[in-house]
């Protein structure tokens, strides 16, 4: 029987968008030939639960169970008739099918409000008066969330929107809870889970199932859904993959694990899953499979032959998408700030431009692991078929490259080809902040549809920045982001406390950092993270080398990647994520800039050493860039029409812009010289240097310079004549 697979993304991870590794290695198998389907039981568990007939369950357990409820839970039950009617056609409204409802859901008096309303203090400075959709939005994520908090307290206390009993799998270095907690009576929530997986396996008729993994909040849902199959379709093969098992579960020791799945792969799926689908058919033996774990006479034993290499990025395919409910997933705004919404608003094709990382530098990042370790980017060119595919597949043009870090070189290849084609695509991507990214840079990038930026600020010192190797100072920082916001890109900074031997000073000078940053208006949102030591990064595979000299015992059999740590050289950090936390949230705003930074702070913290005006000052100050020969030209407007006036020797060079034409006169040999010039390096041709461009017109008009310094250039700049 020819092997059939059903992939399995267990709850729960995002609301609006599918996570791509299913999708990834479907579109591989394609490749060679294998039948697959896909199911993402967390968007599908979240639908039957906030549906009428879920909330109807969700109350009458409530009613029954008499148990004892918060204010805040009683309220809600209270209002039991309106939930009722209303969560169907919010559900709708959030799926994009329902457009209209926004104008009853925006007016404030339609959804039934608990807890979660009572931030709503004044909405003018999110939405406006025109942001009607956005405001009801915003108001049925709300909505919903109320909700949420009524099951976590009555229901599952394990309930998360996305994540499920995270906790369990959280620097879980014993199974003993997890496994305990699978042996517990099944709740609400792991009836509808298990009733939808028996669905899926009558529909699909699996030889075998795969689940992806990718965060802790959905390790039980996992071992879950292994479990139900273990008991009612034991004649599957079931095997598990993704991002947990990579960090967390390399040096796995715990026998009880293959209670629930057969087989644990690592890293790169498309080559151990080719092994493994062989070794189910017969064809191989277990000590020719890949990167697998799996138990042999009761002990857990790591299978990783070198026969078979890692297959090309050029040869995994195409993502596929298909079998997923692409057009039911849940578009919602948790947070008004517009950066910081692309997480959980709208859908996003996710896609990687490069196997792993670039840089592979810094020091608190797994660069020893294969994902990040191992770089191997793709061509402009493959890049933009899979983006046309995707289309053609999903309907959707919107896509989020899910990268460690995006190459500058492959962004600037790819815009240059999605122009060239002529695409329409919205894009985004995480970044680090790099010179590479001039000016100009970025407005290519934003010609071709990029919107937004995601990048690793990190700690904000250029002591700690030099110490975790991030190849960025601060000041280059503001000046790149500033670029990005200039080009009408929007940035979010991933910030970071609590580094090994990062003293209270350098928490409040990057706090001061982030807070001018922020009103100066070339950042747009963030998020402060504490920093986690992890055992395959540098700093985790050589901790004194850090100053964190005291690594506290984790020996356990399951789950060894966090490594708990005492740093003797540095703050007390436990004291700053709060403060840190809430400036941020009220910068993101646009308010409290005045506030004095100790004021957000319950314990006596230092004054900053920073500046007032230091972020400023260094996006003023900085240097132009100068016209190398070797930098590359193109133009990304439309080209102009010459108009050609000879008795009077001039001419006139017409841009015809989205909004409005305008018209430049200049002599008739350099109206000429000007025309051939935007031709020549146009997106649509081969990309050029300046070194041609300067040897044509020195051969006509004498020195470039001259023109470098005019209004002429200066205009053909703001048109869209790019020099990087």
């Amino acid at each position: 029987m020819a092997s059939k697979i059903l992939f399995i993304t267990p709850p729960f991870t995002q609301l609006n968008t599918p996570y791509p590794a299913t999708a990834y290695l479907k579109g591989y198998l394609n490749q060679i030939g294998v039948e697959s389907n896909q199911v993402d039981l967390g968007i599908e568990v979240i639908l039957q639960l906030f549906s009428k007939t879920g909330l109807t369950k969700i109350f009458h357990q409530i009613e029954a169970n008499q148990a004892n409820l918060s204010d805040n839970a009683a309220r809600i039950v209270r209002l039991k008739a309106n939930y009722l009617q209303t969560i169907d056609p919010v559900i709708a409204f959030l799926q994009d099918k329902n457009p209209t409802f926004a104008y009853r859901v925006a007016e404030g008096d339609y959804l039934p409000e608990a807890s979660r309303f009572v931030q709503l203090d004044d909405l003018e400075w999110a939405f406006g008066t025109l942001g009607i959709r956005d405001k009801a939005r915003y108001f049925a994520t709300l909505y919903l969330e109320d909700i949420g908090d009524l099951i976590t307290e009555q229901i599952d206390s394990n309930f998360g929107f996305s994540r499920y009993a995270e906790r369990l799998g959280l620097s879980a270095n014993s199974f003993d809870e997890m496994h305990e907690a699978l042996h517990q009576e099944s709740g609400l929530i792991d009836e509808l889970l298990c009733d939808l997986l028996e669905r899926k396996i009558q529909q699909y008729q699996p030889t075998s199932v795969a689940f992806s993994v990718p965060f802790p909040g959905n390790l039980y849902g996992a071992f879950k859904c292994g479990q139900y199959l273990k008991k009612h379709h034991p004649e599957l093969g079931l095997w598990m993959g993704g991002g947990y098992p990579n960090t967390e579960l390399r040096s796995l020791k715990e026998a009880r694990v293959f209670d629930y799945v057969d087989f644990i792969v690592l890293d790169d799926g498309e080559a151990p899953i080719r092994l493994l689908l062989d070794h189910l058919d017969g064809k191989i033996p277990l000590n020719e499979l890949k990167r697998t774990f799996t138990r042999i006479d009761g002990e857990v034993t790591y299978c990783n032959s070198n026969a078979v290499k890692d297959v090309s990025q050029r040869e995994v395919g195409t993502p596929d998408y298909s079998d997923l409910l692409i057009r039911d997933y849940l578009s919602v705004i948790e947070v008004a700030n517009p950066m910081h919404r692309l997480w959980s608003d709208g859908r996003w094709n996710k896609m990687t431009l490069a196997h792993g990382c670039y840089w592979g530098k810094c020091t608190f990042c797994d660069v020893s692991l294969d994902y990040i370790g191992r770089y191997e980017p793709i061509t402009a060119s493959i890049l933009c078929d899979r983006i046309e595919e995707i289309i053609a597949q999903t309907g959707q043009n919107g896509f989020h490259f899910v990268d460690e870090a995006a190459p500058p070189a492959l962004m600037r290849d790819l815009a240059i080809e999605i122009l060239r084609r002529q695409l329409s695509v919205t894009w985004w991507t995480n970044i680090r902040f790099e010179s590479s990214f001039s000016s100009d840079l970025c407005r290519l990038l934003r010609a071709s549809g990029c919107i937004a930026v995601s990048g690793g600020l990190e700690v904000a010192s250029d002591r700690l920045l030099a110490l975790i190797k991030k190849g960025v100072t601060v000041s280059q920082v503001a000046q790149v982001t500033n670029h990005f916001t200039q080009a009408g890109i929007m940035v979010h900074a991933y910030l970071m406390y609590g580094f090994p031997t990062q003293s209270a000073q350098e928490t409040i000078d990057s706090l001061e950092m982030v807070r001018q940053l922020i009103e100066a208006g070339v950042i747009q949102s963030g998020f402060w993270h504490r920093f986690a030591m992890t055992a395959h990064s540098p700093v985790g595979l050589d901790p004194k080398a850090f100053g964190a000299v005291n690594l506290m015992p984790v020996a356990g059999s399951f789950a060894n990647n966090d490594l708990p740590h005492d740093d003797p050289t540095g703050a007390d950090h436990e004291l700053y994520g709060e403060g840190l936390r809430k400036s941020l949230f009220n910068y993101m705003h646009g308010v409290c800039f005045d506030v004095p930074l100790h004021e957000w702070f319950d314990s006596k913290v230092p004054k900053t050493t920073v500046p007032k005006n230091f972020i400023s000052d260094e996006i003023r100050n900085e240097p132009a860039v100068p016209y190398q020969d070797r930098k590359r030209i193109i133009w990304v407007g439309a080209q102009p029409e010459l108009q050609l006036f000879e008795e009077d020797e001039h001419s006139e060079l017409i841009f015809s812009g989205k909004k409005e034409d305008f018209a430049m006169e200049l002599p008739l040999d350099l109206g000429k010289w000007v025309s051939e010039m935007l031709q020549t390096v146009g997106y649509d041709q081969k990309l050029n240097t300046l070194k041609p461009i300067r040897e044509s017109y020195e051969s006509e008009f004498g020195d470039l310079e001259e023109l470098l310094e005019s209004e002429v250039w200066e205009i053909l700049r703001e048109q869209g004549l790019l020099v990087f």
